[in-house]
């Protein structure tokens, strides 16, 4: 199966700490229009912080996976609220 950070251009893909600071972008904005800052980007944090230490190659490329993952449906939400297009289906 493929990884879903081909979506993502490959400098922030391929580098966990890029990848780590647009999370922790991601979270501020949306924490700023919920008015929850704190509490999103500490949830980022944490999760990042928790897996730190991680070796196996394998385990690392599937929590890079979860971490694209987010970012991702987070830009297609707010591209569908702009647009006003639905671009996932929920069947």
């Amino acid at each position: 199966m493929p990884s879903l950070q081909t979506a993502l251009p490959p400098e922030l893909a391929n580098n966990v700490i890029r990848l780590y600071r647009e999370c922790l972008r991601r979270a501020k904005y949306i924490g700023h229009r919920q008015h929850n800052t704190e509490l999103v980007v500490g949830m980022v944090r944490d999760q990042f912080k928790r897996h730190m230490h991680e070796t196996d190659p394998e385990k690392i490329q599937k929590l890079k996976d979860d971490a694209a993952r987010g970012l991702i449906n987070h830009m297609l939400y707010e591209s569908e609220k702009v647009t006003g297009r639905k671009f996932s289906s929920n069947s």
